[in-house]
């Protein structure tokens, strides 16, 4: 197989990279390289032969184009997105560029670069869209989001996330091109950069700086560990039915608040403090828009290809901190030069 992956230095897109050129693909990463980016995540795989970088900006047709036809990708794995909540509040038009006319763009690319492939390897081709549970919108206190939910997003990036998705479905039904989308719960594990909830408690209250967590922290949201979301991805890739979306989640929910006491209890025990670390959990004015509890049924993804999730959150959780614990050399200069902890979203 020779797969693009697109984000491949992002969170999400770093751990497929890893696990595709483990399982002895070519991968090709297609990725801009914006502040969420972060080569060293790549380290494992930035030697080997088959992995290569393509620095390119998947809004622009030419370059795509050009790496469409040097590296004639069998699939692609559509991972590049801007993807933080709070920083689509504060600026929409950077999410509407990369996550609506990004995904045009690649659409087209790879529409234009399937029609002229050989019957049969046409017939192989297949592009994997990551989309997110955002797109469905907020659930009550009991229901789960199902592929057929009707989509309700409620900020500019889940917005976004929703347009991408309907260009996906159209580019299918109007194009034939073979596509499939992949919408996941919230991942969590190692690289992820640290405007995310679990990384950014992990590396305050490491510190001993405030937990802001937002309104009461009764936000509730179903966590999925990346490698297990990368190995879904994959087997997607590889069995999924062209035309389908499949809901990816960890039947783990819990909320905001539990997700930090817990990541609290495990550093006390890991690294005891002076304190306990709940102490440092101040509750902030909540974000805008802010959806009440996201929940995914996962049992088609389960059924039809044999998926599910291997670790359990607080396994997951507590594989997550001792990397943070042990890989300042990460994070540190992401802290220190691109991120260092500031409240976003406030617009």
């Amino acid at each position: 197989m020779r797969i693009l992956v697109t984000g491949g230095a992002g969170f999400i897109g770093s751990a497929i990279c890893r696990q595709l050129v483990a399982g002895g693909a070519f991968v090709v990463n297609v990725d801009k390289l914006t502040y969420a980016a972060n080569l060293r995540s790549l380290d494992a795989v930035s030697g080997n032969s088959k992995y290569v970088l393509e620095k390119a900006d998947i809004c622009d047709r030419k370059a795509l184009d050009a790496i469409f036809a040097k590296y004639k990708p069998t699939a692609v794995l559509h991972a590049a997105a801007e993807s933080h909540v709070d920083r689509s509040i504060d600026g929409p038009a950077a999410f509407v560029e990369t996550n609506l006319i990004g995904t045009y763009q690649m659409l087209e690319a790879a529409r234009s670069y399937a029609a002229n492939l050989a019957p049969g390897e046409r017939e192989a081709f297949r592009f994997v869209h990551v989309s997110t549970d955002e797109v469905y919108g907020s659930l009550g206190s009991d229901g789960q989001f199902h592929e057929d939910t009707r989509y309700d997003p409620s900020s500019p990036y889940s917005a976004t996330k929703a347009g991408s998705d309907h260009l996906v479905r159209a580019w299918h039904r109007t194009y034939g091109l073979p596509a499939v989308i992949a919408n996941c719960s919230n991942n969590y594990g190692p690289y992820q950069f640290p405007e995310k909830l679990i990384p950014l408690m992990i590396l305050n209250a490491t510190h001993g700086l405030p937990l802001p967590v937002y309104g009461k922290g009764a936000n509730v949201r179903d966590w999925l560990y990346v490698e297990d979301h990368a190995r879904g991805l994959i087997t997607l890739l590889q069995k999924g039915r062209l035309g389908e979306s499949y809901n990816f989640g960890g039947d783990s929910e819990r909320t905001n608040l539990t997700v930090v006491e817990t990541i609290c209890d495990i550093i006390d025990r890991l690294q005891p403090g002076a304190q306990p670390r709940r102490k440092l959990i101040t509750f902030v004015t909540d974000r805008p828009g802010h959806d009440a509890r996201y929940a995914m049924d996962a049992s088609k993804v389960r059924r039809e290809l044999g998926w599910s999730p291997s670790l359990d959150f607080e396994t997951g959780l507590e594989r997550t901190i001792a990397w943070y614990l042990a890989n300042a050399e990460w994070w540190k200069p992401l802290r220190e030069r691109v991120y260092g902890g500031e409240r976003l979203g406030l617009k």
